[in-house]
This record gives structure tokens, C-alpha cells and sequence, in this order.
């Protein structure tokens, strides 16, 4: 490449520089790259509205308004997780399938199951705007460092947040959780003890469930702080 070896520069060596080692790799995977960050894009914008309706809403009319104002929305924007079941599937992401199903199906449960039915009781309980709130934020800060890590661009403090604010967001997440459920408990029964007994036995099941995302994401923590941390050295 400096020209000494030859006084008419090779077509290829000449064209190199001007492409990126990743080049290729773009235009390989370019199409799911592009797909996966819209996705990802779209997502953390409506999880971004989400937030917003519930401050504005929890400031402006009471944490008992809150779910009349954001239910509906949010349980769409949520819906829409699923497809992260099918892009673990897939192969689009290396995220286990089994640990996608389980996040992505006990707030299925929530937003549908409990709230969606039970609007009068899990809708009212002060817990759904910390456990909406605390899905907002998880998932704006989620869905942005994919975005940015599509592009091989994220910023440090970008990836601080995001294994950073788990620690607090991820419990707050979980004991919401289980309060709008305990809180719609009566209505279940109403409607079916069948169903009351159903959301029981979830509650319970929700110990192993929080344990395996809590670790999963202490995992990822570790490989990808000691990764930032390589890089630095060098």
C-alpha cells in the first residue's frame, strides 16, 4: 500500500481503503441488521410514550388514573415483545429462548391477564405505575443499546446503564408485579377460582423466574464490563 512495489497501483489495493473491514459483513446480514434496528428503534420510542403517560398521568390526575390513561396502550407496545420470542428463535439474537419466553410472557400475563380483566382491582393498585414505570425505563435504556450496538457505535455511558440499573429496576419490576397480582386476586376469584388459584401458583413460580433473570443479567454483566475493560487496557 505505499506504492513502492510497483509504479501502477493494483485495482485492489488501491479500492481497499476506501471499503470497511465490516463492509462485508453489512451487506451479508444488512437485511436483518436493518430490521432489527427499526425494531429495536420503534420499541424504545413507545416505551418512551408509555413513560410519559405515566408521569404525566400519575402527576396530573393520581396514581388511580394511571391505568385508565396507559392500560390499553401499554399492553399493545408489550404485545409487540413478542416478537423477540421469535427473533430468539430464530437465530436473529443470541438472547436464550427460554429466558426471552419467560420475561416477555409473565408481563403478557400482567397486561392481559390481570390488568386487562381485572382493570377495578390490579388497574387501581399504586403498583402499576411503579411496575409500568419500571418496564419503561428497563426497556427505553434495552432497546437503545441494541440499536446502538447494531450500529458499533454505543457509548460507555450507554452500557453502564444498561448493566447498572437492573440492580434496581429489575426488583422494583418484580414486587410491582406481584402486587397488581395480589391486589386483583379478589376479582380472580369472582371470576373463576380456578383462575384465582392459577395466579397463585404463578406468584410462586415467580421466585425461580426473577432468579433466573437476575443471574442471566449478572452474567452478561460480568462478560460485558471485562470486555470494556480489555478494551481500555489496550
Amino acid at each position: 500500500m505505499d506504492g513502492k512495489s510497483s509504479s501502477k497501483p493494483s485495482p485492489t489495493i488501491t479500492t481497499t481503503p476506501t471499503l470497511p473491514i465490516h463492509s462485508s459483513a453489512r451487506k451479508k446480514l444488512s437485511a436483518k441488521n436493518f430490521y432489527l434496528f427499526e425494531y429495536n428503534v420503534v420499541s424504545a420510542f413507545f416505551w418512551g410514550a408509555v413513560l410519559v403517560r405515566v408521569l404525566l398521568i400519575f402527576h396530573l390526575l393520581g396514581p388511580e388514573n394511571v391505568a385508565e390513561g396507559t392500560a390499553d396502550f401499554t399492553k399493545w407496545v408489550q404485545t409487540g415483545a413478542l416478537l423477540e420470542v421469535v427473533h430468539s428463535a430464530a437465530g436473529f439474537v443470541r438472547s436464550p429462548v427460554m429466558t426471552t419466553v419467560i420475561q416477555v410472557a409473565s408481563r403478557i400475563l400482567l397486561v392481559w391477564g390481570v390488568v386487562y380483566l381485572f382493570p377495578e382491582s390490579g388497574g387501581k393498585a399504586i403498583a402499576y405505575s411503579t411496575m409500568v414505570s419500571s418496564w419503561s425505563i428497563t426497556e427505553i435504556i434495552r432497546y437503545a443499546y441494541y440499536a446502538y450496538t447494531i450500529q458499533g457505535t454505543t457509548p460507555q455511558w450507554l452500557t453502564w446503564l444498561r448493566y447498572n440499573t437492573f440492580f434496581i429496576l429489575y426488583p422494583t419490576g418484580v414486587a410491582s408485579e406481584l402486587l397488581v397480582t395480589y391486589a386483583s386476586l379478589g376479582d380472580a376469584k369472582e371470576f373463576s377460582e380456578s383462575y384465582a388459584l392459577l395466579l397463585k401458583i404463578i406468584m410462586v413460580v415467580y421466585i425461580p423466574g426473577f432468579y433466573t433473570m437476575f443471574t442471566h443479567m449478572l452474567k452478561q454483566r460480568r462478560r460485558v464490563l471485562k470486555n470494556v475493560g480489555k478494551r481500555r487496557e489496550d
